[in-house]
């Protein structure tokens, strides 16, 4: 029987695919690979089609099974896929490394780019090669064999202890619930979250009530729950995983892991010659110099700090003068500036949900898609998926299948938390002319439907789901064919989160709500008074947000500047360093965030966590445009979609924003986007 992970099909055969499947896969793919890269390093004349199109199927073959094997052991994780998972890991780190060390190969590369006729290849061709020979630098190509030993030594290590961090943060998360029997401990709590709990109770065979550290579980409770012992539980539990501390103290502590994880990254960026990993991670950015991203930083932080002071003197004085509290604790925060927004804006996450049922949000977040990029997408329900949760749909323009993407809702068991987008397949076309279209994963951790109830969202999850289906359209609607700078390959990573954060205003209008927004019972539409307070709610505590965002980008990026392995400094202390200089509300001696910081410790975020500010001010700054001419201006869609979507990483992105918004970005669409003005601070 065929290997389903060997095949060339466009959709991968969930049906049939095994754990047993997986390393033998791996195995036959890079065994096959590497006799074939030994041919064509050997070329005295390479060419594009002789070289780096042959180079571009091997890598797309290995793509396409890899894709499937991580995002099954991210959704679908067990003891056995967890195993197979790693095995496969170390083998796939080993061959990246010995790929980007392969000093023939890379001699063919720089042969192929002294070309004569190189400057005659098509513009997005010339971007890959250069691209390739850039990551062979950053590979460690130049290096002498025995550093290049020692950089494959610390790239492996760096896969098996990113690795180990995730699984560390999944079991604790997974492993801690509380059991509830008394229903009166869980006032306050809404009834879906309730309902919830009941079914998390079954689930485990219990009698009552469960609540978990997956968000859609611990959220309500510290948001809307009025026992402060119970919120003091849940907040310690979440904010101690994987670390020395909680109930589960040292299990699956990631303290030694981050310290182990950053004196290799540091080793490596200085066999390069770096001074720091923060640089390392430059060199692929749109940020030129440590030195401006920490001014951006500051200057940011400068700006909101103030507003984000009055915030928090606002909430404590609503607390004192309302409920005679005079010491807010941190499991406090959440819960009482809940009670804050609703006496502003009598409004709540809550009071929203039901008019987003996930049922009406999906195909409205279709139909501005639709609208804006000219496309339409349809369910295909014969496409197996992994899951019975999990849907299938395809994209067309003008009847024409352009790509294809799976949607994976719904929190449970097994399954990572978070919301993310993942490359399944690459457009690309390769050299028998066949075009690869492009396929997506989009996954979340919403509430499932509960007994026949539909899975009702917050405005706030509405949010997520177009964020990442902004990363989606920059994957689908690309239209390169050269598969290294294709979609968001190639992209620089503070350039990335452009389209995801610029999607995530079309949440906020009116006439976009309009077709995402009906009551899940009546199928009333949003009514006016509770837009015109959902609205005016939107910037609440908006300082508060930047100032906490701004924590994490600062914490990340000094992390990896500053670090020096004579006397390296425990992330721990440096996150309490960032929190005193910016942070606006204490938070208690056991809080362990760094533990379970997966973006920058087991994502791809180090030292680049400050690209969600970054790239932030470049949507704010393109959404402008739309605010000049419409939202829905078909020209200004299209122009967005010809200049950024559809160009994926074939140019450099300052170029590409400029060609759409005819300027280099400004700061200031962010800060009166979010409500703080120049005025204000």
């Amino acid at each position: 029987m065929t290997n389903p992970l060997l095949t060339d099909d466009l959709l991968p055969a969930f049906g049939r695919i095994r754990t047993e499947h997986m390393e033998p896969a791996i195995d036959q793919i890079l065994s096959d690979n590497r006799m074939q890269i030994q041919d064509l390093a050997q070329q005295q004349e390479p060419t594009w089609d002789t070289l780096a199109q042959p180079m571009q199927a091997l890598d797309d073959r290995l793509n396409n099974a890899w894709a499937v094997i991580s995002h099954l052991n991210a959704v679908m994780n067990s003891d056995d896929t967890r195993q197979a998972y790693k095995n496969c890991l170390e083998k796939i780190t080993e061959y990246g490394t010995e790929l980007s060390q392969n000093t023939e190969l890379c001699g063919a590369y720089k042969a192929l780019a002294a070309r004569e006729d190189f400057a005659e290849l098509h513009p997005d061709q010339r971007k890959a090669i250069e691209n390739t020979l850039r990551d062979f630098r950053l590979g460690g190509v130049d290096l002498p064999d025995e550093q290049k030993q020692r950089y494959a030594n610390l790239s492996r290590e760096l896969a098996e202890l990113s690795n180990k961090f995730s699984d560390n943060v999944l079991d604790a998360t997974q492993h801690w619930y509380c059991h509830i029997t008394d229903v009166e401990e869980l006032a306050g709590v809404p009834e879906t979250a309730i309902e919830g709990a009941r079914q998390a109770a079954r689930q485990r065979d219990l009698d009552g009530y469960v609540i978990t550290l997956d968000f859609p579980s611990f959220y309500p409770v510290m948001t809307y729950g009025d026992n402060r012992d119970l919120r003091r539980r849940v907040y310690e539990a979440f904010v101690t995983r994987a670390s020395d501390m909680g109930p589960d103290a040292g299990k699956w502590d990631n303290s030694q892991v981050m310290a182990e994880i950053l004196k290799r990254r540091h080793a490596q960026s200085q066999l390069l010659g770096f001074n720091n990993y923060a640089e390392r991670s430059l060199a692929t950015k749109m940020a030129r110099s440590i030195d401006e991203v920490m001014d951006f930083l500051n200057q940011l932080a400068a700006r909101s700090r103030p507003v984000a002071e009055q915030d928090v003197a606002a909430l404590k004085a609503f607390v004192r003068d309302t409920y005679g509290v005079e010491e807010l604790e941190a499991w406090d925060i959440g819960y009482y500036s809940e009670k804050l927004r609703q006496q502003r804006y009598d409004i709540s996450q809550e009071t929203l949900r039901p008019w987003f049922p996930a049922d009406k949000v999906v195909p409205g977040l279709f139909a501005v898609a639709e609208k804006l990029f000219g496309v339409q997408i349809e369910a295909q329900p014969e496409v197996e998926t992994w899951h019975p949760d999990v849907h299938a749909y395809r994209i067309s323009r003008d009847g024409q299948p352009i790509a294809w993407f799976y949607l994976d809702l719904f929190a449970r068991q097994g399954k990572r938390g978070g919301a993310w987008m993942a490359d399944c397949r690459v457009r690309w076309r390769n050299q028998q002319g066949h075009l690869q279209l492009p396929v997506a994963f989009l996954t979340c951790n919403f509430t499932p439907p509960v007994e026949g109830k539909p899975s009702l969202l917050t405005h706030d999850e509405v949010t997520t789901l177009f964020h990442e289906f902004g990363h989606g359209l920059h994957h689908m609607l690309t239209q390169v064919e050269v598969a290294d700078v294709s979609g968001i390959n190639g992209v620089a990573w503070d350039a990335v989160e452009l389209p995801s954060q610029f999607l995530e205003n079309w949440c906020w209008d009116q006439q976009s709500l309009a077709l995402i927004a009906s009551h899940h019972e009546t199928g009333e539409p949003l009514p006016q008074a509770l837009l015109d307070k959902l609205l005016a709610a939107k910037n609440f505590q908006s300082g508060m947000q930047m100032v906490r965002q701004l924590e994490f980008s600062l914490f990340d990026f000094r992390l990896h500047a500053e670090f020096d392995p004579q006397s390296p400094v425990q992330p721990l202390e440096v996150h309490r360093q960032v929190r005193r200089e910016i942070a606006v509300v204490e938070s208690p001696a056991f809080n362990r965030f760094p533990n379970s910081f997966s973006h920058i410790f087991a994502g791809g975020y180090a030292a680049g966590y400050y690209s969600y500010k970054w790239a932030e001010v470049l949507a704010a700054d393109a959404f402008s445009l739309f605010e000049e001419h419409g939202i829905f201006d078909p020209e200004t869609g299209h122009s967005f979609l010809a200049n950024i979507l559809e160009k994926g990483g074939s140019q450099e992105p300052m170029a590409l924003f400029k060609a759409f918004r005819g300027r280099e970005p400004e700061v200031d669409a962010l800060l009166r986007q979010s409500g703080i003005t120049g005025d204000a601070a």
